[in-house]
């Protein structure tokens, strides 16, 4: 995981660049998605800020997930019921989820691009999100713990 700190300069930097207005609330889930461990869905992030800003709506959650998103710093993995969003490796990389707790965990192997540039060569798609994700048990859902 990269520094929290450092990326949450990244992330403000871009979000300045594209001339975003800066609220306290939009800076708190920026530092929030900036020292995330895992995956937060929106309404997690929501639930967080909700507490400090309890004026902030999840429009304001959604707005800004959305633009670093169109921007690639935050990579959206989509679940059945809710995305959740990877703010920490926003480039392509495989997911793991568990079909029973719902957890994700980071796959630890590289797309290669010359097999997506084939894919899309063969398929006639250009691909602009590239997204793998593979669905199984967890070791703790496999162990029934």
């Amino acid at each position: 995981m990269p520094d929290p700190i450092v990326r949450f300069d990244e992330l403000i930097t871009a979000l300045k660049q594209r001339n975003f207005r800066l609220t306290p609330q939009r800076v708190e889930l920026v530092r929030l998605i900036a020292a995330s461990e895992g995956h937060p869905s929106a309404a997690q992030l929501y639930a967080k800020i909700r507490f400090r800003f309890p004026t902030m709506s999840q429009a304001t959650v959604y707005k800004t997930l959305t633009l670093l998103k169109e921007m690639n710093q935050v990579l959206e993995i989509d679940l059945r019921d809710d995305s959740h969003y990877d703010g920490n490796r926003p480039h392509p990389h495989p997911h793991l989820i568990c079909l029973q707790c719902n957890k994700i965990v980071d796959g630890d192997m590289d797309l290669d691009p010359s097999s997506i540039r084939k894919l899309e060569k063969t398929s006639g798609f250009q691909i602009v999100r590239p997204q793998i994700t593979f669905y199984g048990l967890c070791s703790d859902c496999r162990q029934g713990g």
